[in-house]
C-alpha cells in the first residue's frame, strides 16, 4: 500500500518533470504509431520526454518575466514572515504566561476562524484592504492579509511551545532583575528556536503559494508573485505547458532549500507545539 501510494503521489510530479525538460509545449510527449501493441501503449503511460532539453528553463528565464515574479514573491514571502512572526511570537508569549480578561475567549477565536475556508473571509478582506485603506494593488496590502491569514496557527504553535518551557527559568531571571522584555527577546526566544523555524516556514509558504488572494489584489503584471504569473503560461490564449512546468520547478526550488536548511528544527518543533496546553 505504502508503494502504491508513493507511485501516486510521485506519477504526477513525473510528469511536470518531463514536460520541463521535453523542449516543447505539448502534452504529447510520446507518439505512437496506430499499430502499437499493448505494451507499447503500456509504455507510453510513463510520461518520459524523447529528447531531454533546457530550451524551456532557458526560455523562461530570459524570454518572461519571471525573475521579477519572482523578486516580488521573495519580498512578499519575506516580509510576511517577519510580520507574522513578529506578532504571533509577542501574541503566543502573552497567552501562554499572563492571565488577562478574554484570554480563553481570544484563543477560542483563533481556533474557530481556522474551522473555516480562507475564501470566507475573501470579500471582507477584499472591503477592508482595498475600500477601506486602498492597499489595493500593492505589496502592502498583500504582506497584511498573508499575515493576517497565518497569525491564528501560528499563534497556536508557539503557545503550545511556550507552554513546554519551565517558568521557573523565569522567575529566576525576575529576581535577578530582569523585566518581562529582557527575559522574552534573550531567554525565550532563543529556547524557542524549533517552534520559530516551523512556524516561520509555514508563514514564507502560506505567501510563497497563495494564489487567489494575489490573483485578485494584484492587477499590476510589474507587481505579479509567481503563481499569479505562471498562470498566464496556461490559459484561454496560450498553453505553454513547459514553460509552466519548468516555473513550476523553479519556483519549488527557494522552498526546498529552506526547508532543508530548517529540517533539523522541524521535528522537534512539531512535536513539542502539539503539546495540549
Amino acid at each position: 500500500m505504502l508503494t502504491l501510494a508513493s507511485l501516486i503521489v510521485l506519477y504526477p510530479m513525473l510528469w511536470v518533470v518531463s514536460l520541463a525538460f521535453s523542449g516543447q509545449q505539448s502534452l504529447t510527449l510520446v507518439r505512437l504509431p496506430e499499430d502499437a501493441g499493448i505494451a507499447r501503449q503500456l509504455m507510453a503511460l510513463v510520461p518520459l520526454p524523447e529528447q531531454w532539453s533546457l530550451a524551456n528553463f532557458r526560455a523562461v528565464l530570459s524570454e518572461q518575466p519571471f525573475l521579477q515574479w519572482l523578486g516580488n514573491s521573495l519580498v512578499v514571502a519575506i516580509a510576511t514572515t517577519v510580520v507574522g512572526l513578529s506578532l504571533s511570537c509577542t501574541a503566543a508569549y502573552a497567552f501562554s504566561r499572563f492571565r488577562f480578561a478574554g484570554r480563553q475567549r481570544g484563543m477560542l477565536l483563533f481556533l474557530i476562524s481556522q474551522m473555516f475556508p480562507a475564501m470566507l473571509m475573501l470579500i471582507p478582506l477584499y472591503v477592508i484592504v482595498v475600500q477601506w485603506l486602498g492597499l489595493g494593488n500593492s505589496w502592502l496590502g498583500l504582506i497584511l492579509v498573508y499575515s493576517i491569514t497565518a497569525l491564528p496557527f501560528c499563534v497556536w504553535m508557539l503557545k503550545g511551545y511556550f507552554d513546554t518551557l519551565p517558568y521557573e527559568i523565569e522567575e529566576s531571571a525576575l529576581l535577578d532583575g530582569a523585566s518581562h522584555w529582557t527575559i522574552f527577546t534573550r531567554i525565550i526566544l532563543p529556547l524557542a528556536r524549533p517552534a520559530i523555524a516551523v512556524t516561520g516556514l509555514f508563514a514564507f509558504m502560506t505567501a510563497w503559494n497563495e494564489f487567489i488572494l494575489a490573483s485578485i489584489f494584484m492587477d499590476d503584471e510589474s507587481l505579479y508573485t509567481v503563481p499569479v504569473g505562471l498562470r498566464f503560461f496556461v490559459s484561454d490564449y496560450a498553453s505553454e505547458w513547459g514553460y509552466f512546468a519548468a516555473g513550476s520547478i523553479l519556483v519549488s526550488l527557494p522552498v526546498m532549500l529552506l526547508f532543508l536548511s530548517l529540517q533539523r528544527f522541524l521535528v522537534s518543533g512539531l512535536a513539542a507545539g502539539a503539546v495540549k496546553g
